[in-house]
């Protein structure tokens, strides 16, 4: 298929030494396609013009081809189906990426003893006495383990620290030397948002729950030149070229950790001129930070440049925590008890009221609010929030949603709060839905992820990955959106959830999200058309061409 750039290239080429006319508008007309629009006056088209990145006209070939000038640039499409760039508005590219986490556990384990063939390679192959890190242990693994997870790595690393992530992210694996260097002893007690568990005997057992072990990353991970340039090279090498490949224009990152300068990382990126995708940053509100302090570092980091591919003008923050460790807030107690209290509902990252504050400091700012709230109780504090400290300005969304009640629904469109969910994760779909019932019982596991109900109530639903945590591939997300009875949608909701109602999150739904006159040129080729296929086959679904601005930056 042709493509733009050699088309320029053989027209400055044959300019030979005269200096081109950079007056002249650059036309280019894509014709023969099946291009589903996601502009509902106008779903379905076979042609449109770009002219210097922006659609000019959208219609039929022939139309098309009588609004274009003489000299316009004729790509023809072969037939093929044309959708708009995809957005993934919650995902993790920078940590997906750098290089900072030195090594990664074999996933096919069935005992924590085993995990010890990885953690001797790692340690021989990254010789020193600093932090190492690591990252991919099933939690549900370490709590059978006969010994004491601790144990196990001070066999391996006595007297070097390690501390390896969770597949998660929601815990961290730590040896005694990380604890010690943590200031973590038998008198500690728990951090804001986080849990540091314990033997028989009430000691440190080495696994450090939720933003327990977030502060043990914070320490592991300074700022350092090095680090910083894991960060960059992640970003260029990999993250990037990635997301093009599977035809992501436009992301939000999920957590971007101002205190390891991530923001600084992809200003560098976007000041080179090498973005290749729209971004929204996302703040990290640190949960153990002083709120006064916290707040007037933020203000500051504040960017919305209408001219740049960058903003920083989202916060991300944690309501709770996640149901398998048993820290995603739930109105009713578990079933089982992993941290000796004598009742568990969950744990708050930050309690209903002090959301509010922040929400009533930040979102006159410019700050757009994307809140990770997975249980019912969650849910509901962080919707009390929106509606205690936001405005008609603000375009705030809770992240995961797994767990809604029933009085909660109606309640996103009343505050104009959008639901992002998550399902490329096998565990969204409904064969996995009770597998937690152990603790927290079948009743409320009937509708996780709730997109049809949520969708029915009114709801602005998008679909984004959490990448890695689950794949990156938008087109499994939309097949297990189409299939997981009794919640799934329609394919154009699926396709509208990835596209212009995730434009709207990202304040961009006038600029891209639907191939329109007087938008920008967002869009992607595939190499089936979604439409006429059975909806088990979507996942297969590979991108041809992925375009930003009318520039091709991917072909496969």
């Amino acid at each position: 298929m042709h493509v733009l750039w050699i088309y320029l290239l053989l027209f400055f080429t044959a300019c030979g030494d005269k200096e081109p006319d950079t007056t002249e508008a650059i036309e280019v007309v894509f014709f023969n396609a099946e291009i589903y629009t996601v502009n509902e006056n106008q779903p379905w088209a076979e042609a449109f013009l770009v002219e210097d990145g922006v659609i000019k006209f959208v219609g039929t070939d022939g139309e098309v081809k009588n609004e274009a000038s003489s000299n316009a640039e004729m790509i023809d499409m072969e037939g093929l189906l044309i959708i708009p760039g995809i957005h993934d508005v919650h995902l993790h590219p920078l940590e997906a990426a750098s290089n900072n986490f030195q090594f990664i556990l074999d996933d096919q384990v069935e005992d924590a003893e085993e995990y010890a063939t990885n953690l001797e390679t790692a340690l021989a192959e990254n010789p020193g006495t600093g932090w190492l890190l690591g990252w991919g242990f099933d939690l549900e693994i370490l709590l059978e383990a006969t010994r004491n997870p601790k144990e196990i790595l001070d066999e391996l690393s006595p007297d070097r620290p390690v501390g390896i992530m969770e597949l998660t992210s929601h815990s961290i694996w730590a040896n005694s030397k990380a604890l010690e260097l943590m200031g973590i002893s038998n008198d500690s007690e728990n951090p804001i948002g986080g849990i540091i568990m314990r033997d028989e005997l009430g000691e440190p057992n080495g696994l450090l729950m939720d933003n327990a072990g977030n502060i043990l990353i914070d320490l592991a991970l300074p700022v350092t030149a090095e680090s910083k340039q894991n960060d960059y090279e992640g970003l260029i090498e990999f993250a990037l070229p990635e997301l093009a490949k599977h035809g992501i224009t436009s992301l939000c990152d999920a957590r971007t950790y101002w205190k390891r300068d991530h923001h600084e990382t992809w200003k560098k990126i976007a000041n080179e001129g090498n973005l290749t995708a729209r971004v929204n940053l996302g703040l990290w509100a640190y949960p153990n930070e002083e709120d006064n302090d916290q707040l007037n570092v933020i203000k500051g980091l504040y960017e919305n440049n209408p001219n740049s591919l960058l903003k920083i003008n989202q916060i991300k923050l944690y309501s709770d925590g996640i149901v398998h460790n048993t820290t995603c807030a739930m109105h009713d107690n578990y079933m089982l008890d992993y941290f000796g209290e004598m009742t568990n509902n969950g744990l708050n990252y930050f309690t209903e009221e002090r959301i509010a504050q922040y929400i009533t400091e930040l979102e006159p700012i410019g700050f757009d609010f994307h809140i990770h709230a997975i249980g019912n109780r969650g849910v509901h504090e962080s919707l009390n929030a929106i509606e205690q400290g936001g405005s008609n300005n603000g375009r705030h969304r809770l992240t995961h949603v797994e767990y809604v009640d029933e009085q909660d629904m109606e309640r996103f469109a009343e505050l104009n709060v959008t639901a992002d969910a998550q399902v490329a994760g096998d565990f969204t779909n409904p064969e996995h839905w009770h597998d937690f019932d152990f603790l927290i019982g079948a009743a409320v596991n009937n509708n996780v992820v709730p997109i049809k109900s949520l969708t029915e109530a009114g709801a602005r639903v998008t679909l984004s990955s959490d990448w890695d945590v689950s794949e990156l591939n938008p087109f499994i997300g939309m097949q297990n959106a189409l299939t997981r009875n009794p919640q799934n949608i329609g394919l154009e909701q699926v396709i509208k959830a990835y596209t212009l109602n995730a434009a709207y999150v990202m304040r961009q739904e006038e600029l891209v999200g639907s191939i329109q006159v007087g938008k920008e040129a967002d869009f992607i080729v595939l190499d089936q058309n979604i439409f006429e296929i059975e909806p088990t086959q979507v996942a297969q679904t590979k991108v041809l061409e992925t375009y930003l601005k009318g520039e091709l930056i991917y072909e496969r």
